[in-house]
């Protein structure tokens, strides 16, 4: 996390540079230490005024606060609080949009565009299969010898029904059901 600050219509002290800058570091325990999060921090004097500026940039964040007191460092204390609110709503919103996408079902639906509506397709016919349990490499020397795109087999190897299809790139895959 880099800090920058900057210092306009007055000459900050050691003990007030040190104190913001604990302050601004407080903030990085919400991203760990290796963010390449950039926190720009701006102090301004206006007559009775004291202004403290704050944004945070990096990792697609974006914050800005702004606080101003008659002290600095109760400015630098309320402009942290905001910020510090501000990042924790950030990071309960990514949570929840995460938990809410592993939840998500997804359905895949399947339409036929040619085909007229409430029409029956027809099953044109039934293969049944039995074969004796084969190997990979048999299945797949077996696929080569029909000429087909795919072939289904008794896999010997973990006593499932394997499908085993040639790819468009000129390889094979496999699907393996798991029940």
């Amino acid at each position: 996390m880099n800090i920058s600050f900057a210092f306009k219509n007055f000459e900050a002290s050691e003990h007030l540079k040190k104190y913001a800058r604990r302050r601004m570091e407080k903030l990085g325990r919400f991203f760990g230490k290796a963010s390449g999060l950039e926190v720009a921090v701006v102090l301004t004097v206006d007559k009775f005024r004291h202004r403290c500026e704050v944004t945070v940039t990096g990792e697609g964040l974006h914050i800005n606060a702004t606080e101003q007191t008659s002290d600095m460092y109760a400015a630098i204390d309320l402009v942290t609080d905001k910020v510090e609110s501000q990042i924790k709503r950030q990071v309960a919103r990514v949570k929840a949009q995460r938990r809410h996408a592993r939840n998500t079902d997804v359905d895949v639906f399947t339409y036929n565009l040619d085909a007229e509506a409430d029409v029956q397709q027809p099953v044109d016919g039934t293969d049944r299969l039995a074969t004796k349990p084969l190997h990979l490499d048999e299945a797949l020397m077996q696929l080569d010898s029909i000429g087909s795109e795919f072939l289904v087999f008794f896999n010997a190897e973990n006593n499932r029904i394997n499908v085993v299809y040639r790819t468009k790139v000129s390889g094979y895959a496999l699907i393996d059901p798991v029940l």
